[in-house]
């Protein structure tokens, strides 16, 4: 489905057309028709669920990227760090949003957690039931600019987009009282204009969300490792046991979390073997493609016999 100055209207899909993601831009001639998909400035990505290992594409053309995440038994600073890297990669202003801060006696302090990732780094803890929660996050909503929701599901991310539009338009339903998880009430990207002309795009909650070719991402997110690594005495450091390690020094200093090297560890290694993985199936694909080209030629000159 599509959305012009004229409207919404329904576009047939075909094989020749490049893929397409909710927030691109098309160019249509006279009739309606698709002409070319215009440029995107900015392309949320991940590896799809299952065991498939290919990449899917979120969202495009956004400005703003609210990661939701619940001060409930969701809080994950791990998970948010992985949220950050695919934001950073995207080329998008990531803002996190702790929801049901009214249910936690420690916010500030789970809030000052999240802080001290980057003091660059917006962080808001938020009533996503409260009208006041449109005004703090109101500056990120200017006219012409794009945001999406991230988050897993249950984190209110369908209430915080019904308080900004104003009414009711996303479903949303209780957590879970065994383990605070939630339930997928959104289960289709939705776009929605606001009153005040930026465009907010709901997403269904993310249960599994592996990174793919992020390196520049991850970096970013865990710049102050990246800065720290630069003063270790040998350039191949591991950060593990090796002597004039700036990393463990700042560790041993309580001036890191040895859990945030970790973490940066895991998705450094994740992304770049889930890269590997499907630039292997490409090349798979590709040699079986001119195999296929091959075989056809072959019998058409035989039919022919040549």
């Amino acid at each position: 489905e599509l959305a012009g100055e004229s409207g919404k209207h329904q576009l047939a899909l075909l094989s020749s057309m490049p893929q397409m993601v909710v927030g691109d831009w098309l160019l249509l001639n006279a009739a309606g028709g698709f002409e070319r998909l215009l440029d995107r400035s900015t392309c949320f990505r991940r590896i799809a669920a299952g065991h498939q290992k290919q990449e899917q594409l979120i969202a495009a053309n956004v400005d703003t990227a609210f990661i939701v995440c619940s001060l409930n038994d969701d809080f994950n600073l791990n998970r948010l760090e992985r949220y950050l890297a695919m934001v950073h990669d995207a080329g998008a202003e990531p803002v996190v949003v702790l929801s049901k801060k009214d249910l936690a006696e420690n916010a500030d302090e789970l809030a000052a957690q999240v802080q001290s990732f980057s003091a660059l780094l917006a962080v808001v803890a938020v009533n996503t039931l409260e009208e006041t929660t449109k005004q703090v996050l109101i500056p990120w909503c200017r006219p012409g600019q794009t945001i999406v929701m991230l988050g897993s599901s249950g984190a209110g991310k369908s209430t915080l987009t019904n308080t900004l539009l104003g009414e009711q338009r996303q479903a949303t339903a209780e957590i879970r009282s065994d383990d605070s998880k939630g339930r997928h009430t959104t289960t289709a990207r939705s776009l929605f204009p606001m009153a005040g002309g930026a465009m907010l795009l709901d997403t269904p909650g993310m249960r599994e969300l592996q990174l793919v070719d992020m390196q520049a991402g991850v970096a970013t997110t865990f710049a102050d490792i990246e800065e720290l690594a630069t003063q270790c005495r040998f350039n191949d450091c591991q950060h593990h046991s090796e002597p004039g390690c700036a990393v463990q020094a700042a560790i041993a200093a309580d001036e890191l979390d040895e859990r945030r090297l970790l973490n940066y560890e895991k998705l450094m290694r994740e992304q770049a073997m889930n890269a590997a993985t499907i630039a292997q199936k490409r090349a798979s694909a590709k040699n079986l493609g001119k195999f296929h080209k091959k075989t056809l030629d072959q019998s058409v000159r035989n039919k022919r016999g040549e």
